[in-house]
This record gives C-alpha cells, structure tokens and sequence, in this order.
C-alpha cells in the first residue's frame, strides 16, 4: 500500500493543497510585534530628528562658520556643480576652486576642459574655450550662479548678507537655506547649504530668480595653502578670442 504524505494536522482526510495555492500569512502575534517594533524604531528617529533640531544652535553655527572662513588667507577644494533649469538639459561640470582674500577667485574646470571664472578682486572674466569667448565685468556686476560664493572671498558677515535663515537637518548635517537682504536685486533668491560639525560648507545651492538651480558639492579642502597670485587671479585673453568688456 503506497503510503500518503499527512498534513500537518496529522488528518489523512485533508489534502495539502499545491504551493500555488498556499495562502501563507505571518502569524498575527510575530505580525503585530514587527509593526510595533517597526513603529518604535520610526517614533525613535523622529524624537532624535526632533532634538537634534532643538538642540541646534543657529547663531552659533553661523558666527561658527565665519569664523572658519574669515580666519583663512587661501582656501582651495574640488567642486562637482550641477545646473538645473527648466527646458534645459541638466549639466554636471567639475574643477578646482582657488580663493584668496580679499576678493580674488579661480574656478578652474577639468569638465569642460579650459572653461574659467576669474576675479582679481574688481574685474571678472568668463572664458569659454569652446565658444572662443572672453567676457570681462565688474565682480559685483556678475549674475553668474558662481557669484554668490564671494561671500567666502570677502569678510563672510550673514547677518549683513542674509535676512532670512530656515533650518533643517539632512542626516547628520544641519541645512541652512537664507534668502539675500535684497532679493530683488540679488541674482539669486536663495541660498542653501549643508554645514558639517566642524562648520565647513560641504555642498550648496543657489536658486536663481528664474528657479533654476545650482548645486555645488566641495572636497578635499587646503586651508591657507602658498598660491603665486599673479598666475591665478589675472587673466588675459589668448590671441583670436573675442573680447566682450562693458
């Protein structure tokens, strides 16, 4: 007599029916257990988030940002952008940013190779290789995105800057977003950026008027290294280039 597999309860008269038609549930005690502990584990976050933000110290941070920034002759770090605009295509460019006080700024692309923003603290070049173009302003006359980083070029002093400030956080790092005294003559409406322990400026966006967007990520940061200012801060257009001055 071939014998008959039994179900688990043991009755021969019951058939197991085919895995496909095995409606498998979670015990409704190991279920409730894993949604409360599920539910604790989301309140325990939040109650953390929520101190965290109580515990952050705005005025602090700020005058402990300027601090850092205001105390450095130099400063050079990578920098990876990203321009959103809307009907545009979105652009990711990369380089080497150099800075020097009082006013003078290098950024200095590896991607697109040869682009360059430089002031020498008055004048302000744009120079695109590709476009065989060299445009020259005034450093407050610039509407590029890049120009709300010459804060960091100058006596970095929010409260003179910025009217607005809002805070939230983003993991471990505090995010400011402050909006400028003038926001309708400022090129930009906002400016937000994420703020390590140790008060360095790790990534930054810049909403322009016309809701774009740039966001700037920084690495590898050198504070107060030795730069030959003349190579760097001064610029003059190579033979060929069409020149654009005010």
């Amino acid at each position: 007599m071939k014998q008959r597999d039994l179900p688990a309860n043991g009755d021969p008269g019951r058939q197991t029916p085919p895995a496909a038609e095995l409606n498998l549930h979670v015990p409704a005690p190991v279920s409730v257990i894993f949604s409360v502990r599920v539910s604790l584990g989301i309140v325990c976050l939040l109650a953390f988030a929520t101190a965290a933000a109580a515990d952050f110290d705005l005025a602090k941070s700020l005058k402990a940002i300027e601090t850092r920034y205001n105390t450095v002759r130099t400063l050079e770090l990578d920098f990876e952008q990203t321009y959103i605009a809307p009907n545009k295509s979105r652009r990711v460019e990369s380089g080497r940013l150099f800075l020097r006080k009082p006013g003078r700024m290098r950024w200095e692309y590896a991607k697109p190779a040869g682009k360059l923003f430089v002031s020498d603290g008055a004048d302000y070049w744009y120079f695109n290789p590709l476009a065989n173009r060299a445009e020259k302003m005034k450093l407050k006359e610039a509407t590029d995105m890049q120009a709300p980083l010459a804060f960091l070029i100058g006596k970095l002093d929010f409260g003179r800057d910025f009217g607005k400030f809002t805070v939230s956080h983003d993991g471990g790092l505090a995010k400011i977003t402050a909006e400028p005294r003038n926001v309708t003559k400022a090129p930009y409406r906002e400016v937000t950026f994420q703020v390590t322990a140790d008060a360095r400026i790790e990534t930054l966006r810049v909403t322009g008027q016309d809701a774009s967007t740039m966001d700037f990520r920084f690495r590898n940061e050198l504070r107060n290294p030795a730069q030959k200012e003349a190579a760097l801060y001064t610029f003059t257009p190579p033979a060929g280039v069409e020149v654009v001055t005010p």
